[in-house]
């Protein structure tokens, strides 16, 4: 009987270093995926995110950790966000906009990086080029090639006598120039004018909208980054009291009452962009992994905004519209 349980005994100690062992790969399956939003919760859009690493094999819970970091509005709460991230030691990082990853960019350190929703990451200094990134860092930019002109023909061909087009952006972030730009150019080519009006917050808005009052303008085109999208329902109240038709980026202002939008799908974008964070998870490099642009762009309309401005929709344009809102 001794012998019995001298041997039972011997074979328990010489598995638990075998159950150690283990229970430390199974703490290393668990994939820790860090995410800043300049937004507040809950991850609202970014579900698509969530859906498309769950679609990969992901489960919360079994193999997966989200440390959601949310700005709530406030940029600049943005590069503490991603140092509290570097100190919980994630596997990788999924940032959302131009200043978000030029901070984890600069504070990540060995930590991979995948960003989205990005006006042009070589231009704004991320990556080394869209083919070859480079460094620690990659992901999806919401600029295409001839993207303005598309979004100014469409405008002009709504509005056959426009002249002159403001555009409402956020002076604070770095990416949204660049488009303004790209409307500019776009703009000369059809004879129309493009007179930009910059905010830092809210207080800046008032004379903003006395401004874009003052030009007589024939359209207001938001650059709807997070600043924009927070007063959303200030704008559209001003562009509707103006009779001032609304052309946006994405989505959320045509359905609000804008006029329409032109761009890529964000939540496209967020799910494309598990695919780079399971490919990294999977062993591959940032530096190998090219930059995406956007292939597809969605044509959403406002019929009903349409109607009140006294504007008749194109049958060309109503059949490549993607939505319609009545």
């Amino acid at each position: 009987m001794i012998a019995r349980w001298t041997s039972w005994i011997a074979l328990c100690c010489a598995l638990v270093p075998w159950v150690a062992v283990a229970q430390a790969q199974a703490e290393k399956a668990v994939a820790r995926v860090g995410v800043v939003s300049p937004g507040s919760p809950p991850p609202g859009p970014l579900e698509s995110f969530r859906n498309g690493l769950r679609e990969r094999g992901y489960v919360e819970g079994r193999n997966l950790q989200i440390e959601w970091r949310f700005a709530d509005g406030r940029n600049e709460r943005l590069p503490g966000l991603i140092e509290d991230l570097v100190k919980a030691r994630v596997d990788v990082m999924f940032v959302v906009n131009t200043q978000a990853a030029q901070a984890a960019k600069k504070a990540a350190g060995g930590i991979p990086v995948v960003f989205a929703r990005v006006s042009d990451p070589t231009r704004t200094g991320l990556v080394a080029s869209l083919s070859s990134p480079g460094g620690n860092i990659t992901g999806i930019s919401n600029v295409a090639d001839e993207l303005g002109a598309k979004r100014v023909e469409t405008l002009k061909t709504l509005i056959p006598k426009l002249s002159k087009v403001v555009v409402l952006l956020n002076a604070g972030n770095p990416g949204v120039a660049l488009i303004l730009k790209e409307l500019e150019q776009a703009s000369s080519a059809l004879r129309v004018e493009v007179q930009g009006f910059g905010v830092r917050g809210q207080a800046d808005f008032p004379a903003a909208f006395a401004a874009i009052r003052a030009s007589r303008a024939g359209a207001l085109f938001v650059l709807d980054d997070l600043l924009i999208t927070s007063y959303r329902r200030e704008i559209l109240a001003f562009a509707a009291e103006e009779k001032l038709p609304v052309m946006s980026l994405y989505e959320e202002f045509v359905e609000n009452g804008g006029l329409l939008c032109y761009g890529p799908s964000i939540a496209e974008m967020y799910r494309r962009a598990s695919w780079y964070v399971d490919r990294i998870l999977r062993g591959a490099k940032p530096a190998t992994l090219p930059v995406e642009q956007p292939a597809a762009f969605e044509l959403v309309l406002n019929l009903k905004t349409a109607k009140a401005l006294g504007i008749a929709v194109p049958d060309e344009v109503l059949t490549r519209a993607n939505k319609v809102f009545r």
